[in-house]
């Protein structure tokens, strides 16, 4: 039985030593501020790229007229408003 508590303090003492894991990534964030310059221009896919670049996004999502789309909130999105002309209209994150 000592034998047992003995092994169960040294067990708790070294997984106390243990190296702390990494902290998680950082989260990136939207700032649609950053891409006026996008407002009027049509949504090619360079101009849509400079503009996640631009805004820190991770992902970014054209959206026409009528276009359905899913409403969760996803700050490291990016969404390219578009008119029925197609021209960019609105920068928004989300």
């Amino acid at each position: 039985m000592r034998a047992l508590a003995c092994s169960f303090v040294t067990g708790c003492a070294l997984a106390a030593c243990a190296p702390m894991p990494p902290p998680p990534p950082a989260v990136a964030q939207c700032d649609a501020s950053r891409a006026g310059w996008a407002v009027g221009q049509r949504p090619d896919p360079e101009v849509v790229e400079r503009i996640r670049l631009d805004t820190g996004s991770r992902s970014a999502r054209v959206l026409y007229p009528d276009t359905m789309v899913t409403m969760e909130f996803n700050p490291e999105r990016v969404n390219v408003r578009v008119n029925e002309r197609g021209a960019i209209v609105a920068i928004t994150c989300g």
